[in-house]
């Protein structure tokens, strides 16, 4: 059975995958999975906004794409940990990015 502890090291499932979207707790990280799209999003945010104490990454190597209910998921939760360091750039990230002037950590201001 996987760690409750939300600083262990050790992967602690936060939502099985649903549809095509996953999210883990790995360390300091969020790590997504899947596509990050409107259909499973909602799922998504009944979940991650749980497990957000120590979170400093979103790992996002696994996502294939997002579009924009995944991009305000993603700056939601963001917020939500003081700020993060994105690792990976799946499809579609850096075009909704723009278009909603976020920083590269998905901050709003001028990206």
């Amino acid at each position: 059975m996987p760690s409750a502890d939300p600083t262990s090291a050790d992967p602690v499932s936060v939502r099985p995958r649903i549809g095509g979207a996953s999210v883990e707790r790995a360390g300091d990280a969020l790590r997504f999975a899947g596509a990050l799209l409107r259909a499973d999003i909602a799922a998504l945010w009944k979940q991650a906004p749980t497990r957000l104490e120590g979170v400093r990454r979103f790992d996002l190597a696994a996502v294939g794409r997002v579009d924009s209910a995944g991009v305000a998921l993603l700056a939601e939760l963001a917020e939500r940990c003081g700020g993060v360091v994105i690792d990976g750039a799946p499809a579609g990230l850096a075009e909704l990015r723009a278009a909603y002037r976020l920083t590269p950590a998905l901050a709003f201001g001028t990206a």
